[in-house]
């Protein structure tokens, strides 16, 4: 299917938006990104899903790109519910662009005709019971950008606030206020991608750096549960300048906030670097404990990287939840939230794991 048929199916699945604002010349200030999209009578923004229909803002409703069931660390939250099953699902489309996205093919459906994905109508009631049924604990909009399709995850994050469940958003972090302000009711989890720290690499997957800095300092200020991700590639952000400007950066925002660095391995359009060695991680990590952050983790190699898949107490370093990959194989955190050994408070959300340790599953969503 040709991008332009896709653009016209998904026209079709959608309803008027709330992020935007009306300007004087009559064009409407998508707010839902970064990118802050003014968009004339007929155009589409930045991420090609959000468009303005004759005064209109029309933003996606009404449908999945994809649904599964994994374990929450793997999105990663470390710090969140470990061991517990996260029902994650995702729509079409992106604002960004990068090169090296492992999922491309329904992030970039509607830029590249080799993205080849389809869609499932459901209702916000369909898949939380869906989550249920599989036992999932955390809900969580990912795999392609949730920002730009922020009021479906909302109305689905309704349904699931009132069946009990956690909710959270996987995002590259491009944001706004108004579009963090939206979300703060119904978000409580807060994954960001924090790509690289120089502006110039950003412009590159078609962003800038500054927004997402905002938006990791306004995450942390309203409340929100925020953890960091960068992706260690080789080449392209992994200098040692660079990566102590990143992580003093985020150890200014707060030491407590936990920073993943994760392996690379080639994907979509860059496949020429060479993949992320655990040597490679180790040292992305201690550069970021030295810049004062307290709970640092490596991430997609397991069992290579020493004890960097564990948490441990940023006072006395006991260790507190164990893992292989994503799989928690011992945790120590008290009912109340705090270390055993000093009894300090450990910054995150907890609860104990289930009985049963969460394992991947598939999901079959029934098509409205």
């Amino acid at each position: 299917m040709s991008t332009s048929s896709m653009a016209e199916l998904l026209a079709r699945e959608t309803r008027d938006g709330e992020l935007y604002e009306t300007l004087a010349d009559g064009r409407l200030r998508c707010l839902a990104c970064g990118h802050r999209c003014p968009l004339p009578d007929g155009a589409a923004g930045v991420c090609k899903v959000r468009f303005n229909e004759h005064g209109r803002l029309r933003v996606p409703h009404g449908y999945v790109g994809g649904v599964h069931c994994d374990p929450i660390e793997k999105k990663p939250f470390f710090h969140a519910y470990p061991g517990s099953l996260a029902y994650s699902f995702g729509m079409l489309g992106c604002d960004l662009h990068c090169g090296y996205c492992q999922n491309w093919v329904t992030s970039q459906v509607l830029r590249d005709p080799q993205a080849v994905a389809g869609f499932r109508r459901a209702a916000p009631e369909a898949i939380v019971e869906d989550a249920l049924q599989h036992g999932a604990r955390v809900i969580v909009s990912t795999y392609n950008e949730p920002l730009i399709t922020s009021e479906w995850a909302v109305d689905i994050f309704r349904a699931a606030k009132a069946a009990g469940l956690v909710t959270g958003f996987v995002s590259n972090g491009n944001g706004t206020p108004q579009a963090l302000e939206f979300l703060r009711p119904w978000v409580d989890l807060y994954k960001v991608d924090l790509k690289s720290f120089d502006d110039r690499r950003y412009r590159q997957l078609g962003g800038r750096l500054q927004p997402i800095l905002d938006t990791i300092q306004q995450l942390f200020a309203a409340g929100f549960w925020l953890e960091v991700v960068t992706l260690l590639v080789p080449g392209f952000n992994d200098g040692a300048d660079e990566l102590a400007q990143l992580t003093g950066f985020l150890a200014g925002v707060s030491p407590d906030v936990p920073w993943h660095v994760t392996a690379f391995h080639g994907d979509y359009k860059l496949t020429t670097p060479r993949d992320t060695t655990p040597e490679m991680l180790l040292r992305a990590a201690a550069i970021g404990r030295a810049a004062g952050l307290r709970h640092v983790y490596a991430g997609n190699l397991p069992g290579r990287v020493g004890d960097l898949e564990h948490t441990r107490c940023g006072i006395c370093d006991a260790t507190l939840v164990e893992r292989h990959g994503y799989l928690v194989t011992a945790y120590h955190v008290t009912d109340d939230g705090c270390c055993p050994a000093c009894r300090s408070v450990v910054p995150g959300r907890w609860a104990a794991p289930a009985a049963k340790p969460a394992r991947r599953r598939p999901v079959r969503l029934p098509m409205s």
